[in-house]
């Protein structure tokens, strides 16, 4: 029945982790002296929601926490469960409690999906500890969980798998499955999958499938011969989606579309975009890098570009491909119409510079004057507040001491920036300055 079901069974169910100890990809959380560690050695839970994108481990997490504490578990989906479900559970969990003394974890998957009815129902249990909630999302949890219920849990980030905990669970898979897998079939499985463990396996377990096909028809194959999973197989597996992109490509292939979107050239870098996706490039990889140039070479010459880009990310992940690509170009075209500024990038540069230089202390002026004993020291006594000014604005220094004189941001005179900038230094009062015209 086991070798069955070894034989049947997904690689993503067989190498699901039992243990702590066989967790990869989210040290963070779960390697030693990290939290969740510190809360299952101490078996001690606090209610928490975990945020990341799927296939990293969320749901597997919660079950192994839960068991290492010592806790029961209840599980609900919150795609197919109704307020009667989670009634249910949470009449089991006090039942469980009075009577036997064991403390319950409710796992909820997709607790987003949850309405306000439902979410609210949780509160009373979660607050009085009859039950420890763990939920779990994909989505931004600041826009689709209730507030009380986020004020009564803690939010833990649960990453992307990078290529090293992804490689390892490639090690576990040819084990497992007895295959021998080529380096660079290895290494298209971990590019393609954009840190989806479960995406990743269930490529493999299709590769597998298609690999003896390609045996010569003329020589049959022996029932002990290992199956040899090549780069071909992988590409196969993913409807031919790798074939003309290699390792070096890919990159290359980046590299080409950062620069034409930064190049101003909305051709070119619809022309890389689509490169990039008709190779199997990940839509939320091609989302994160629009997101990232919107501030890094647009930022303030035009402010709506990183509206428009994170827009675009959050369109992948609710419609996904391929009607996705249509708002990808959208991004694409968008920002590389757009006027150009790396005047925040600079900034943040010399800030950081600054910052890491250390020894700057917080001026006298700008220090928390709300606690007893606060004003005695002379915090907060010579600070002026802007609002009581009827120019909005008053001249004193924010800076510390050591740094009164530093620039970090130099405002560049392209879009939407040259305007912000002209209409800042007016108001401050800069003569000089603000005597240059804005740019229409």
């Amino acid at each position: 029945m086991a070798q069955r079901r070894r034989a049947s069974a997904p690689l993503a169910e067989l190498l699901r982790p039992r243990r702590l100890e066989e967790i990869v990809g989210q040290d963070h959380l779960v390697g030693p002296g990290m939290p969740l560690r510190r809360m299952v050695d101490a078996r001690r839970l606090i209610s928490m929601i975990f945020w990341g994108p799927a296939g990293t481990g969320k749901t597997t997490l919660a079950r192994i926490v839960a068991s290492g504490a010592g806790y029961a578990a209840e599980s609900l989906s919150a795609v197919t469960s109704g307020v009667r479900d989670v009634r249910d559970s949470l009449e089991r969990a006090r039942q469980r409690l009075g009577e036997h003394g064991q403390a319950t974890v409710l796992f909820i998957d997709e607790v987003h999906r949850f309405n306000k009815s439902q979410q609210d129902l949780l509160l009373p249990a979660t607050e009085s500890g009859e039950i420890v909630l763990i939920g779990a999302t994909t989505e931004n949890p600041y826009f689709e969980v209730n507030a009380a219920l986020m004020s009564r849990t803690t939010l833990w980030r649960v990453h992307p798998l990078d290529g090293a905990a992804l490689s390892t669970l490639l090690e576990r898979a040819t084990a497992l499955r007895e295959i021998d897998l080529d380096d660079d079939a290895a290494e298209a499985l971990v590019a393609s999958c954009d840190g989806d463990a479960r995406s990743m396996l269930t490529t493999l377990d299709t590769a597998i499938v298609l690999a003896p096909a390609d045996a010569d028809a003329n020589q049959p194959r022996r029932p002990e011969a290992r199956v040899r999973v090549t780069r071909a197989h992988v590409a196969l597996a993913r409807d031919g989606r790798l074939v003309h992109q290699s390792r070096d490509t890919h990159y290359d292939q980046v590299s080409a579309l950062i620069k034409s979107v930064r190049g101003s050239d909305p051709d070119a870098a619809l022309y890389w975009l689509v490169a990039l996706l008709e190779a199997g490039e990940s839509a939320r990889f091609v989302a994160r890098r629009l997101v990232i140039l919107a501030s890094e070479d647009v930022a303030l010459a035009d402010p709506q570009a990183l509206v428009v880009a994170e827009a675009a990310a959050r369109a992948v992940e609710f419609v996904g491909l391929p009607e996705a690509r249509l708002t990808l170009a959208h991004a694409a075209v968008y920002l590389a119409l757009a006027p150009k500024s790396n005047s925040i990038t600079r900034a943040l540069g010399a800030a950081t510079a600054a910052v890491r230089a250390g020894g700057a202390e917080v001026p006298t002026h700008l220090r928390d004057a709300h606690y007893v004993g606060a004003r005695e020291m002379g915090f907060g006594a010579t600070y002026a507040y802007p609002h009581d000014d009827p120019r909005g604005w008053v001249a004193q220094r924010y800076l510390p001491d050591e740094l009164a004189d530093a620039v970090f941001y130099e405002p560049s005179v392209h879009g939407a920036e040259a305007n912000l900038a002209h209409d800042w230094r007016r108001r401050r009062g800069d003569a000089g300055d603000a005597a240059a015209s804005p740019v229409e």
